[in-house]
């Protein structure tokens, strides 16, 4: 896991695109913690919870993280406790 402050970040303000490094993807998720992150709209719940099973099922470890409401950013607190216990996260959209 990573001990690394989050800092947040804005696409909507970029005024010039900037070409980052893209992190390399785990190489064995056998031991990687999954995050799975609702955004609270409707039926997300239903769609990570058939996900989370199926990880479960595998052998994986998941942790679940929901926002209070679709309609913000979720807190920082929680971004930061993804990045913290979390070595892949999944965010759940639903309509």
């Amino acid at each position: 896991m990573r001990n690394q402050p989050y800092a947040m970040r804005d696409p909507t303000a970029e005024l010039s695109p900037i070409l980052r490094e893209r992190l390399a993807p785990c190489k064995d998720l056998s031991t990687a913690t999954i995050g799975l992150l609702s955004i609270s709209k409707e039926r997300s719940d239903e769609f990570l919870d058939s996900v989370a099973k199926s990880l479960s099922d595998g052998g994986l470890s998941v942790l679940r993280f929901r926002k209070p409401t679709y309609t913000r950013p979720a807190p920082e607190t929680m971004i930061q406790e993804m990045v913290e216990r979390c070595d892949v996260a999944i965010v759940g959209l639903a309509d």
